[in-house]
């Protein structure tokens, strides 16, 4: 409790709050984060590779018709919805404390639960786009319960704006995360166990007063933050909420 009530009072006395989000977020909403033994790492395949390999810009371009029944089925969730967590930070970016949030989540729940100011650093299920003729299509324009490839009118292949293995960030929401960092008082790391880059050195640009790392297990952050708490987030938001 001392952690909680230390957390609460840094949240009150900040006003430039940057939440810096992972997979570890979503859980709670029923989206498997990627390396727990649930996981998406961890899960089987139809074909002996690695679903790591599988979501890579190669593989996409190779074996587009397997990317996709991989993709459709692990990856989107249609039926996800927001849970504590997110309404928490959106309620707070309603009360004026939110200077943005930052995530490496593709599932919109930010979004769903109302925060405005997001930077998505690995791209939307939301958006896609025809790699021909580059017009934009909605998840709903190109889901399918068969989860056959999607294509254009014009023929192209509709590609999902998430950022797979071997393709850069998108360096405008890189800009836009280093500024937002940069200039937070407080950043709130939340269920991200900051071992991918470039994302995972991010937190290096902090200058504020307040870090705040809230995961199940450690990161290598934990010994420079003020505020270290090893505990489902879901938790977390409820004793804040108390």
């Amino acid at each position: 409790m001392e952690k909680i009530d230390k957390l609460k009072q840094a949240i009150k006395e900040s006003n430039k709050i940057v939440v810096f989000s992972g997979a570890g977020l979503s859980t709670n909403s029923g989206i498997p984060d990627f390396r727990s033994a649930d996981g998406l790492y961890n899960q089987e395949t139809k074909i002996n590779i690695r679903p790591e390999e599988i979501i890579s810009h190669s593989f996409f371009v190779s074996n587009p018709d397997y990317f996709f029944s991989f993709y459709f089925d692990k990856m989107v969730y249609k039926d996800a919805l927001p849970n504590i967590a997110h309404k928490y930070f959106a309620k707070l970016e309603k009360e004026g404390k939110i200077l943005a949030v930052v995530t490496q989540n593709i599932d919109n729940l930010h979004q769903m639960a109302g925060s405005k100011k997001v930077i998505e650093l690995h791209g939307s299920v939301e958006r896609n786009y025809c790699m021909k003729c580059h017009k934009f299509y909605s998840l709903d324009e190109v889901y399918n319960e068969k989860h056959l490839i999607p294509h254009c009118s014009c023929g192209g292949i509709i590609k999902p704006d998430v950022v797979l293995y071997e393709e850069n960030l998108d360096e405008n929401a890189i800009m836009q995360a280093l500024d937002a960092i940069s200039n937070a008082d407080m950043l709130i790391v939340v269920g991200t166990s900051l071992t991918v880059y470039p994302a995972a050195s991010f937190v290096k640009y902090f200058r504020g007063r307040h870090l705040v790392l809230l995961n199940k297990s450690e990161t290598r952050y934990d010994d420079i933050a003020e505020i270290t708490i090893h505990d489902d987030i879901k938790n977390v938001i409820e004793e804040l909420e108390k």
